[in-house]
């Protein structure tokens, strides 16, 4: 069919001008093949349909092309839009952790002034305490000064009458003054006489000392002869030459007065040292004084064996006896020595 196929080579290069060369030649090659089946069948009436047909798959194909270019276009801008949203995305995401981290600073902070005000909620419980007790004191202060008040007055009163009695006392005093007055003229006259008697006094002590010095000296003389005849049946003691007033150095080197110093020896052969003292009237302080001499005199040249106390005197009360036994004194009683 000649006009068949001039009319394939109008469609061709009618489709050229629309459609790209691999749609050309798909169309070209689905008419060759329709051409085939219809090569005595075809009319030209139909021919003219099929191109009517073909122009108008091929305006189809153009709004088509068309409309892809401006999907194109559409997901080129949405593209776009996409990133620009996954940049804000990752914008937000960013401020989001950051939000997060101030989230998470702003619980610690919250955390913390809770404790703050838990503390100072404690503080403001002790200060109402506290301002209940300074209250309370308050009112103690208050009722002491009350209390105060009234004590002034009340020493108001007294000092009132203080300055009454001190005018009393005032007048007194002056009463007073001119007695002192009289009684220093008798005080002079009273010195005088002490005077007199303290002179008078001087010299009895003297005599009276003299009395003691000759009485304990006899006293002393007394035991001094008689105690060598005594120990043996006092303390078991044989005397060995007489005995005497000494005086002798104690373990300090310095010298020591002995009324009665005299040597002896016990039935055993031990050597007795006999320190003695002569008092008129013996007391316990005599028999601790005795005891300390010999402590004193033990060790020293003057001490031949054993020590031994001796305690002559006019009287000797029970507790001076008792003494003198504990401390080893032998106590004779004057009226065992010869006259």
């Amino acid at each position: 069919m000649p006009g068949f196929s001039r009319s394939l080579a109008e469609l061709a290069e009618l489709a050229g001008d629309a459609l790209d060369a691999r749609a050309t030649q798909v169309l070209l090659r689905t008419f060759s093949e329709l051409h085939q089946e219809l090569a005595d069948q075809v009319t030209k009436a139909e021919f003219r349909e099929l191109t009517a047909v073909v122009q108008e798959l091929a305006e189809a194909q153009k709004r088509t092309e068309q409309r892809v270019e401006e999907l194109a276009q559409a997901q080129k801008r949405t593209e776009q839009r996409v990133e620009e949203l996954a940049q804000a995305q990752k914008r937000t995401e960013q401020r989001v952790e950051e939000l997060a981290q101030a989230q998470k600073r702003t619980e610690q902070r919250v955390e913390e002034l809770a404790q703050a005000q838990k503390r100072t909620e404690q503080r403001v419980e002790e200060l109402a305490e506290a301002q209940k007790r300074t209250e309370q004191r308050v009112e103690e202060l208050a009722e002491a000064q009350k209390r105060t008040e009234q004590r002034v007055e009340e020493l108001a009163q007294a000092q009132k009458r203080t300055e009454q009695r001190m005018e009393e006392l005032a007048q007194a005093q002056k009463r007073t003054e001119q007695r002192v007055e009289e009684l220093a003229q008798a005080q002079k006259q009273t010195e005088k006489e002490i005077r007199s008697l303290a002179a008078a006094l001087k010299e009895t002590r003297t005599m009276v000392g003299g009395l003691s010095d000759a009485v304990g000296y006899t006293l002393e003389d007394r035991a001094i002869r008689s105690l060598p005849e005594l120990l043996p049946e006092l303390a078991g003691v044989r005397p060995e030459g007489p005995f005497a007033r000494s005086w002798v150095s104690d373990r300090n080197g310095e010298l020591v007065e002995l009324n009665i110093l005299g040597y002896g020896r016990r039935a055993s052969g031990e050597a007795v040292t006999v320190v003695g003292e002569a008092k008129a009237r013996a007391r316990v302080k005599d028999v601790d004084d005795l005891r300390r001499l010999l402590e004193r005199l033990s060790d020293t040249a003057v001490v031949r064996g054993q020590l031994l106390g001796v305690l002559v005197s006019y009287q000797l009360r029970p507790e001076v006896e008792e003494r003198a036994r504990h401390a080893g004194v032998v106590v004779v009683p004057s009226y065992r020595l010869a006259s």
